[in-house]
């Protein structure tokens, strides 16, 4: 894997991870979930973006006296320079892996997301599909907050986890769903479900004032007062109901094997509402691992979804190839126009 092995591995001889990325929450966590399946303390690298004045006392973003990453995992187009930087700094030994299409040419492996996926990708080695995105999300973090489940709901009880997100260009939270998100939340409560509803930090206050006003005995929504309570949550539930601006909430509920309902939102038109749409699409129909709100939440079977292990095995391999063979990627261009 490289000239300098020891100088890559952490003292209990694990590969050093860098997690290099964008100022985006959503990026960060991607690029966290792949790299702590290898290294379970990898070093953050953000990309900042000082604007005037404040751009000539930005702090380095790395230097060559630091330890030598084994492998860098970024996902954002800001973060592709930055990277193939470190990787030249480190005279190419660095293996980058990227999670989305780069603009740039220069990483070892690259997943792409299957809504995002285009034909000239097809039959390019070190090219793969992903569905959706990965996260930090897994059973045994879940499991540390099971015990939670008492403070929303008795053990014979059926808890129902709505997550709720932001308009985001191609759906729009306005008062039409608004009052759709009551009437789901009260009729899932007037069958006998206990709901937690859950606001992210893109929701607006107009959204969040929505979802109070639906509080009761048996409803809990988190009003942003103290720590996030959307693992617990999760933890808690034995079905979800997603909005549809989300990528990444809809593959952190997959993980745990319960239905997962989308909820419809006001369409924007255009591009963004395509690759949106195109995305729950596939989840819904093709891979049949999610399914439409028609205002019940019935139960159903699927496997559940861990794509962040399978890439983490997948980078795994490839860095024991590299170790062990020399094995490096075929120069083949990949890279998507501006």
């Amino acid at each position: 894997m490289s000239d300098h092995p020891e100088r890559a591995r952490n003292a209990q001889g694990v590969p050093k991870a860098w997690a290099v990325t964008e100022e985006k929450a959503g990026t960060l966590t991607q690029c966290l979930g792949i790299a702590k399946q290898i290294d379970p303390g990898p070093v953050v690298k953000i990309v900042t973006r000082p604007r005037g004045w404040r751009k000539w006392f930005r702090p380095r973003l790395f230097s060559v006296r630091e330890s030598e990453p084994a492998f860098m995992v970024s996902c954002g187009f800001r973060a592709e320079e930055p990277v193939l930087a470190i990787k030249r700094a480190f005279g190419g030994r660095p293996f980058a892996v990227h999670l989305q299409r780069p603009r740039v040419d220069g990483y070892d492996l690259v997943f792409v997301s299957r809504h995002d996926w285009v034909p000239e990708l097809d039959g390019i080695d070190h090219v793969h599909k992903m569905v959706g995105v990965p996260h930090q999300i897994t059973p045994d973090r879940l499991a540390e907050h099971a015990g939670r489940r008492a403070r929303y709901a008795d053990p014979e009880d059926r808890v129902a986890a709505v997550f709720l997100g932001g308009s985001n260009g191609a759906y729009l939270y306005d008062d039409r769903c608004h009052l759709a998100i009551g009437e789901a939340v009260r009729g899932l409560e007037a069958a006998g479900w206990k709901i937690v509803i859950s606001v992210s930090r893109r929701s607006s206050d107009e959204t969040l004032q929505a979802a109070l006003t639906l509080r009761s005995a048996n409803v809990t929504v988190w009003d942003r007062t103290g720590d996030n309570p959307y693992l617990a949550f999760m933890a808690a539930a034995d079905a979800f109901l997603i909005g549809k601006d989300s990528i990444t909430m809809p593959c952190e509920a997959l993980v745990t094997g319960k239905p997962v309902y989308t909820l419809d939102l006001t369409p924007i038109p255009g591009e963004r509402l395509s690759k949106f749409e195109t995305y729950h699409r596939d989840l819904r129909e093709t891979l049949t691992l999610t399914r439409a709100f028609a205002g019940d939440l019935a139960p159903y079977a699927y496997e559940p979804l861990n794509e962040t292990k399978r890439i983490g095995s997948i980078v795994a391999e490839a860095l024991s190839d590299r170790q062990t063979h020399g094995v490096r990627r075929p120069i083949v261009s990949v890279k998507r126009t501006i």
